[in-house]
């Protein structure tokens, strides 16, 4: 049920469209919780049934205006009640993890370039993170709110940085297992 909590969390944030929420979504929360943009539009018409949330007012009533949204008392409460329930962490779960793995006994038939590929990936996340941290989180900003935040941008950092370099050293292995293979 974490999705409708997103949801909940970006408006308590910021009232806000779907629309703007997709956006949001993109260039935030999707860095850990990825939605589509069928699957919030159908979320929010789940929490404006339960009560949780409601259509703003619009200034001019317009056909195809978009609507915003705002979180209520009554949904408030549920992410207050959500956020303080505590949860086991979730196994892992890596394709590329079980990839090597069975690459142990059918060949390595493709792996080194996947390995390559992904580290390439996570380089580029990792930048992408680190320039989020120093355009957001300068020094001095340091409110409660501001260093949640930044906990989470960090928690991404550390995983980037955690996968660099092991594929570098899963990279290095490779290669000295080669090595030993053409010798």
């Amino acid at each position: 049920m974490s999705l409708p909590h997103a949801i909940l969390t970006a408006l308590v944030e910021k009232p806000s469209s779907g629309l703007e929420l997709t956006r949001r979504f993109d260039r935030s929360i999707g860095y850990f919780w990825s939605a589509t943009h069928q699957q919030i539009y159908r979320e929010l018409g789940k929490l404006e049934a339960e009560g949780f949330i409601r259509t703003l007012p619009s200034e001019q009533p317009a056909r195809g205006q978009k609507k915003s949204y705002e979180v209520l008392p009554t949904g408030r409460a549920e992410l207050a009640r959500w956020t303080a329930a505590s949860q086991d962490p979730k196994p892992h779960r890596d394709t590329l993890l079980l990839r090597m793995r069975a690459a142990a006994v059918v060949g390595t038939e493709g792996i080194e370039a996947d390995l390559r590929r992904h580290l390439d990936l996570h380089r580029r996340q990792l930048a992408e993170y680190e320039e989020i941290e120093k355009r957001d989180f300068p020094p001095g900003k340091d409110s409660s709110q501001d260093r949640l935040r930044h906990l989470v941008l960090r928690a991404g950092i550390d995983l980037e940085t955690f996968w660099t370099q092991w594929l570098t050293r899963a990279l290095e292995e490779f290669a000295e297992l080669l090595g030993h293979e053409t010798a």
